[in-house]
């Protein structure tokens, strides 16, 4: 079976338009006039990105989220939504329809169209796909591609939330509000990509684990990158069930669904958002992590990717 990055790689036989910018982005970025429109595409499955007793409200909250996010990361401001849904039981439906109306007056986004569908299948998972589209707000648009050797790596918040939160939902615990939330509804952050996106030489969200998602922007950028894992920011309600150490900050970078936004900048720039630096670009390739007592081993897995 083809992985994700195999099915990728078919794909830019296929996506040669510069929009497409290679397929090394998270969405496509189009000149229209004197406008330029970003657009992005995610899907979320059940049992891989919510859990089957997550609340169907918060499943689309999640999903509107989480295409914003990608439009965050290149400074877009959001103009609409298209839905892609597979029909479930009527109680499901509502609810979902609840958080999804809920989600988008929330980012003052429209809703625009969309397709339905409905599996012959009764055990099939749902799955459920959005497109977002967006104006750039500056020009060139933030892109993986464009770190500089000597540039830092910058991550916005706080790392390891949204794992702290499917912990506490899979246990059928309570906990902080605000680790739930950090799983089950995180935040797309439009108003920090819009100043960021201005004096950033690349910038992307955190989707996959930072450690994934730091190596992914330097292979794009043909560069190196060193991350200090004594850096990484932890919330203090993640570090009261996991403690703070290398175990718990690894598993922080590497475990994905936080959505901050991770960029490089030139080491001094003058930054609008509160922001964490966490590393920096060199000449070369991979990645290498370090802690205050010097060189440690990459983790067996750096982030999330579909097999």
């Amino acid at each position: 079976m083809t992985n994700e990055l195999g099915f990728i790689d078919l794909m830019r036989t296929i996506a040669t338009d510069p929009a497409a910018r290679g397929l090394n982005d998270d969405a496509a970025v189009i000149t229209i006039g004197g406008e330029t429109l970003i657009i992005t595409h995610d899907m979320m499955v059940e049992s891989v990105h919510w859990l089957q007793y997550c609340e169907p409200a918060d499943v689309a909250w999640k999903l509107v989220a989480s295409n914003l996010s990608d439009l965050a990361a290149k400074g877009a401001r959001p103009i609409g939504v298209m839905l892609g849904y597979m029909l479930s039981d009527d109680d499901w439906d509502r609810s979902f329809a609840d958080g999804l109306r809920a989600a988008l007056a929330h980012y003052d986004v429209l809703l625009l169209g969309g397709d339905t569908v409905k599996s012959l299948g009764r055990m099939d998972a749902r799955s459920i796909g959005m497109t977002a589209m967006g104006i750039a707000t500056c020009d060139p648009v933030p892109s993986r591609s464009g770190a500089q050797a000597g540039d830092a790596l910058y991550v916005t918040g706080t790392l390891g939330d949204a794992k702290a939160g499917y912990d506490l939902v899979c246990k059928g615990q309570g906990g902080a509000v605000f680790l739930r939330d950090a799983f089950t509804r995180p935040a797309a952050l439009i108003v920090q990509g819009g100043l960021l996106a201005p004096v950033v030489n690349a910038m992307m969200d955190v989707s996959d684990g930072l450690l994934l998602d730091a190596s992914r922007m330097a292979a794009a950028s043909g560069l190196a990158v060193s991350i200090d894992i004594s850096l990484i920011p932890l919330s203090a309600e993640y570090i009261s069930i996991y403690g703070d150490n290398q175990e718990s900050r690894m598993t922080a970078s590497s475990w994905g669904d936080d959505y901050q936004l991770l960029f490089a900048a030139a080491d001094g720039t003058e930054l609008l958002v509160p922001v964490t630096k966490v590393g920096v670009f060199t000449n070369g390739n991979g990645l290498t992590l370090m802690d205050q007592n010097g060189a440690l081993d990459l983790p067996t897995t750096l982030g999330f990717v579909h097999r």
